[in-house]
């Protein structure tokens, strides 16, 4: 059956809509799915567009937002396409992973053949950024002049099947520099690891509130410190609390708050978002550690079977991780004089395309 992509600018409603009704058939990820999109939109002044790739009968097998944004670089600004991003950098502060089309389960492949056409066919662009797509996406396929993997990124997780293998016992699993660190924080703390409470929806803004005092002044470029990203964790957490696609923990224990997790839970996986953790107690003290721990023995009990850091090098989710996967960046870039001048000057200096 011929399939079709065009683009337009639904109304919210009719975008809601129809977007909830392809994600019952779809074996998308949760960064594709209403909850993720439509607490983005609703929290940033935009409007992307919809790229929508439909059968004969008019009905929807693959959807996408794509933003239209000037974007500036080496030698000038660039008319950019960003894949369920807006190109605006604060608007883009809630950091997609897992990328790509939403799809009808088991027409991917097509689905994705027929919306890179349209994609070509559109002369308003001549890069196009795809963030956190998976490594060999098919979305790659899509012509271009040349295309640069600005970064990639290991997403560290924990095989809680194998946890509860050694009975629960999730230490034992790691090396013993971190092993080491969580015993001597558990000791810090005077005892097990910390107890884990779960929000309920009265809890949503003192805690978040909370989160944000935890996390102020820690960063240099802290997301916390943006009103529309804390209105978007806060409406993703009002939205996804109810079914459980959302949990929002906090930690304790006899001295008071070790930390605070934002985590997304879909299809037997437990993604941790956001975190904000006390400060260190001792020179020793490592609550992040605490509280991870706390979290992998919680969603190991419940018979997940794995507990994702999401994407990032930090050093704390290797040590704290038994397996990973990666993400990549890629900007696809098409002719452009400016481009082409912009590619050899970095050839010359010898400066890497994510400068």
């Amino acid at each position: 059956m011929a399939l079709s992509a065009t683009f337009s600018l639904p109304d919210r409603a009719t975008l809601a809509q129809r977007w909830q009704a392809l994600e019952v058939r779809s074996d998308a990820s949760f960064f594709l799915r209403w909850i993720w999109v439509g607490a983005w939109l609703d929290s940033y002044p935009i409007r992307p567009e919809l790229l929508a790739v439909t059968d004969e009968q008019g009905r929807d097998v693959a959807l996408a937002l794509v933003g239209h944004a000037v974007q500036p670089r080496l030698l000038g600004r660039i008319a950019t396409l960003s894949l369920n991003q807006s190109g605006d950098a604060d608007a883009d502060r809630p950091y997609v992973e897992y990328n790509g089309l939403l799809a009808e389960s088991g027409r991917e492949e097509e689905a994705t053949a027929a919306a890179l056409p349209a994609l070509a066919r559109r002369r308003d662009w001549r890069a196009l950024r795809l963030s956190g797509i998976a490594p060999q996406s098919p979305l790659l396929g899509l012509p271009a002049r040349r295309r640069t993997r600005s970064d990639v990124s290991p997403v560290y997780q924990v095989d809680l099947d194998a946890v509860r293998a050694a009975n629960g016992d999730y230490l034992s699993l790691l090396s013993a520099n971190t092993r080491s660190q969580i015993r001597r924080a558990m000791k810090d703390h005077g005892g097990p690891l910390p107890d884990v409470a779960v929000a309920t929806l009265d809890d949503i803004a003192p805690w978040l509130a909370e989160m944000a005092a935890l996390n102020s002044g820690r960063h240099a470029d802290n997301a916390w410190d943006s009103a529309p990203f804390r209105q978007f964790v806060a409406t993703i957490a009002a939205r996804g609390l109810p079914s459980g696609a959302v949990e929002l923990l906090r930690f304790s224990d006899a001295g008071g708050v070790v930390g605070l997790l934002v985590n997304f839970v879909q299809g037997g996986m437990a993604m941790n978002y956001q975190s904000a953790f006390a400060e260190p107690r001792t020179g020793k003290d490592k609550p992040g550690l605490l509280c991870h721990a706390a979290a992998v023995g919680r969603y190991a009990a419940r018979g997940l079977t794995r507990y994702s850091l999401l994407a990032g090098k930090d050093r704390y989710k290797q040590s704290l991780s038994t397996c990973e996967e990666a993400l990549e960046w890629w900007t696809l870039e098409r002719f452009s004089p400016r481009l082409e001048a912009e590619a050899l000057l970095r050839r010359l200096l010898r400066r890497p395309a994510s400068a």
